[in-house]
């Protein structure tokens, strides 16, 4: 999917702890929640030790405002409390993007 340039993009990448503690079931709860925020655009994530997960946006003021969102407010409490041993976010500006497709 080609997005309107430039758009940002949220890039979230993690350390988890060991297990679970209802970390699948929260990701895809926040995820169907992204989804509904005004000025999402799509999101990628991907977990080979390392998590990366990026969502991309219409607008900074899109990112504050899904930051700020009640229910995702208490999963980053969550994350903090007992999901993640490290975490860095980094918010990028895109103005360019291609791709490769065989």
């Amino acid at each position: 999917m080609e997005l309107q340039k430039p758009y940002y993009a949220v890039i979230f990448t993690n350390l988890r702890t060991t297990g679970d503690e209802g970390y699948a079931k929260m990701a895809e709860e926040m995820e169907t929640l992204a989804r509904k925020q005004l000025g999402f655009l799509d999101f990628e994530s991907a977990r080979d030790g390392l998590g990366i997960s990026i969502s991309y946006w219409e607008s900074l003021e899109a990112i504050a405002n899904w930051k700020a969102q009640l229910d995702h407010k208490e999963a980053q409490k969550q994350g903090i409390d007992k999901w993640y041993s490290w975490y860095k976010v980094r918010i990028c500006r895109v103005e360019r993007e291609y791709e490769f497709n065989k």
